[in-house]
């Protein structure tokens, strides 16, 4: 009984945790210019963040892989719609931060 309530309360931590960060996040990503093109559960211009945590689940170098695309831009992988480079204009902290949030998404 005891482990299932030290269960419960680390569970409502990394829920308030996650909260937090998700709340941080999209401050971040319209400072950035993100939310022009993409929102979290919803295709824009560019495909959603759930949809792109989804495809590259799994995938070891899927956070460099997308520093690098949000940075240097690209298209082909969701379609015709080319993404416009980001960098310098987005740091690559700030970069690594919002793919980072991005990959957490269930």
């Amino acid at each position: 009984m005891k482990s299932i309530a030290i269960s419960m309360i680390a569970a409502a931590g990394l829920m308030v945790a996650g909260s937090a960060m998700a709340a941080e996040m999209p401050e971040l990503a319209k400072k950035s210019g993100c939310t022009a093109c993409h929102a979290i559960d919803k295709k824009l211009v560019g495909p959603s963040w759930m949809d792109v945590a989804k495809k590259y689940k799994g995938d070891a170098g899927a956070e460099a892989k997308l520093e690098a695309k949000v940075a240097k831009g690209g298209s082909g992988v969701w379609g015709t719609m080319p993404m416009p480079p980001n960098a310098p204009k987005v740091s690559a902290a700030d970069t690594k931060t919002l793919v980072k949030f991005i990959m957490g998404l269930k």
